[in-house]
């Protein structure tokens, strides 16, 4: 990927059209510590991950080692954070990847990002839609007999989660925050249960035994396993609706990642506790995404696991206003940019919430859903369609172009400060951020190498190249668009990164004499 000579620092060249106006900037001082931190978690739906991502990886992958590999990503991502935050005390953009990408490699680079991350982040929070749809359908048909199909309440879902996008974003993290913390209880709950009453084998921590990753496996469950940390990397996507974006944003990632990673590593030793680590895989292959309702039935009784069903659902909802969020967020930063039409780049009325890239976010949703509906599971007959296709498709397709960003912004980090001047005072954080690059590169080529593995298709399926051919088609298309920027619209190609910083620089010029 090249890079443009006036990637650092640019200021609006003069004759730039920039903006002004209140509703082309965020509202600030919506967001502390602790509702940022439950925003950004959010996104991470612990349940859904320890209900549905930990025995998938047990059962497809054969890995015992699971909470060992969460270890190890964990640390990856703490790297990556290291220059990432650094970053964030100099970059405050809704549009976070991209607004970072562009600062360091140029804003051709920043369009291809900012394409990537729209698509990526849509494809996470619809590919959702899928399996919350499912649960919910099976809720209703157990617990009160009445048979409704899966695509009623993924719509009824969708149109809630659009109306709370127009909300302030402070009451969105109230709604959030209850969600998240009554589900992290649940798991808790379960951790101790299971180390209270553990397998055969015992309190055995055979699964954090590095001979437990040997196998042509690992690199796959690598895969399976970064896509729980997804949600970390938001924090920035919010820092211009924080009152200390240099402080907050990177206090918030770096207790993310950290907490994410020891949360997941317990959990997921919880299971090989409660299993036994020698029959961990085979129970999770004969229960699947039920392992962990099954040990709660066992160990917690039936009505907590009828709660745990439950709040698996809420917590899904909570995953999908908090991607919603941050495609409405990355929307509004792009058409503030001339990314995409300027309509996108208004905030609504007194809630400052980015209302048309909400709406943006909602349409795209139910188109898909719809789609789903009327194509995936009727000629099959298969109930299960929904969660096999719309949910692996949409949730691999995203995790693959995240992964994709956060490499791109490993390098951009190190050409940022480079560029700079400050190689030599950043040098530990340069050396962290290539190294954390040089290991999501790894892992987004095991991800492309395996796809067919992680959505469930044979290996002669055209799916498994087209499928993430999604991600890459964004990337050329977004630095097509950068680069006709370039040649057609200067002005508009000289602002793409710099958000609302645009805005404030030319209202300091306007009051200098």
């Amino acid at each position: 990927m090249t890079t443009d000579s006036s990637s650092t620092n640019r200021a609006p060249a003069e004759g730039i059209s920039t903006f002004k106006g209140q509703d082309r900037a965020l509202r600030a001082d919506r967001l502390g510590t602790g509702g940022l931190l439950l925003s950004v978690l959010a996104a991470t739906a612990p349940l859904m991950v320890v209900a549905g991502v930990m025995p998938t990886t047990f059962a497809v992958m054969g890995i015992v080692g699971q909470p060992l590999l969460f270890v190890v990503l964990g640390t990856v991502l703490v790297l990556f954070s290291l220059g990432y935050a650094e970053m964030s005390r100099h970059v405050h953009n809704a549009g976070a990847f991209y607004a970072y990408i562009s600062r360091g490699l140029g804003g051709t680079a920043g369009a291809g990002a900012a394409l990537v991350a729209l698509v990526a982040y849509n494809s996470l929070q619809v590919g959702i839609y899928g399996i919350f749809g499912f649960e919910v359908s099976g809720l209703f048909a157990t617990y009160a007999d009445v048979e409704v199909a899966w695509w009623v309440p993924a719509l009824a879902a969708a149109l809630a989660v659009g109306v709370l996008g127009w909300l302030k974003i402070d009451v969105n993290a109230k709604v959030l925050g209850v969600l998240l913390v009554i589900e992290v209880l649940l798991v808790v709950v379960f951790d101790i249960a299971a180390v209270a009453d553990p397998g055969k084998e015992g309190l055995s921590l055979h699964a954090f035994n590095p001979d437990t990753l040997t196998g042509a496996g690992v690199g796959t469950a690598l895969c399976f396993c970064i896509a729980a940390f997804l949600g970390f990397e938001q924090a920035p996507v919010y820092a211009e609706e924080t009152s200390r974006p240099h402080v907050l944003v990177p206090r918030v990632m770096f207790l993310a990642v950290a907490g994410v990673a020891v949360f997941f590593a317990v959990s997921s030793w919880a299971l090989t506790v409660a299993t036994g680590p020698a029959t961990i895989v085979a129970t999770s292959q004969e229960q699947s995404a039920g392992l962990l309702f099954f040990l709660t039935e066992d160990r917690l009784g039936p009505t907590f696991t009828d709660v745990l069903h439950v709040l698996f659902v809420t917590g899904m909802f909570a995953a999908m206003l908090s991607f919603h969020n941050v495609v409405a967020r990355y929307a509004f930063a792009m058409g503030r940019e001339g990314l995409l039409p300027a309509a996108f780049g208004r905030t609504t009325g007194s809630s400052g919430a980015p209302g048309t890239g909400s709406l943006l976010q909602t349409g795209i949703a139910v188109v898909l859903v719809l789609i789903f509906a009327l194509t995936d599971d009727k000629p099959s007959g298969d109930p299960t369609a929904p969660v096999l296709h719309l949910f692996t498709w949409g949730g691999n397709i995203g995790a693959l172009g995240v992964i994709v960003l956060m490499a791109i912004a490993s390098l951009s980090v190190v050409v940022f400060f480079v560029r700079r001047g400050a190689a030599g005072a950043q040098a530990w954080r340069l050396v962290t951020s290539a190294v954390a690059g040089i290991a999501l590169v790894v892992i987004a080529v095991y991800t492309v190498k395996d796809f067919d593995v992680l959505v469930g298709t044979g290996p002669d399926s055209a799916l498994r190249w087209i499928l993430p051919g999604v991600i890459g088609l964004a990337l050329v298309t977004g630095l097509v668009q950068g680069a006709i920027l370039r040649t057609r619209a200067p002005e508009t190609h000289a602002r793409i990164g710099l958000g609302n910083e645009a805005f404030q620089l030319e209202k300091e010029a306007e009051r200098t004499p």
